[in-house]
């Protein structure tokens, strides 16, 4: 199964403060175990939401709105993407992370939906384009 890790905001995220050399080794050690178990996909850490923007969409209208955002607590700071066997396992792996801030602060994981989880509504059509456009994905990434 895939798990999103969504590493939530906090005040000094928020507020641009960078981690320090010895955080920056730590979840760079941390990393590389994932990578070398196989379980992390994908990984990075997000610009504070003073450089972001929301669209919302409303029937056909669509507002956007500058940053930043004022729930600190709803935002997200940083995600990794980890191929797990279960969500046990998902929690086994974090209990093991550094804190990923200077700070207090919330991890969530939460499942990926795979194809499966759309039921008879996924058509053999739909699966059909989404494999073609993950393939189209996969060999952008190779330049091929």
């Amino acid at each position: 199964m895939r798990v999103m890790v969504l590493i939530k905001a906090t005040k000094d995220s928020e507020a641009g403060v960078m981690p320090d050399e010895k955080l920056m080794a730590a979840m760079g050690a941390y990393n590389e175990e994932l990578v070398k178990a196989g379980v992390m996909l994908a990984g990075e850490g997000l610009h504070p939401s003073s450089k972001a923007k929301r669209v919302r969409f409303a029937g056909p209208g669509r507002t956007v709105t500058d940053g930043p955002f004022a729930e600190t607590k709803e935002l997200v700071a940083g995600f990794w993407l980890w191929q797990v066997r279960s969500m046990d396992e998902a929690v086994e792996w974090l209990r093991r992370c550094p804190n990923p801030h200077l700070e207090d602060c919330d991890v969530e994981i939460r499942p990926v939906f795979e194809a499966s989880d759309f039921g008879t509504e996924f058509t053999p059509e739909l699966r059909e384009q989404e494999e073609r456009l993950r393939a189209e994905v996969e060999r952008q990434k190779t330049g091929a």
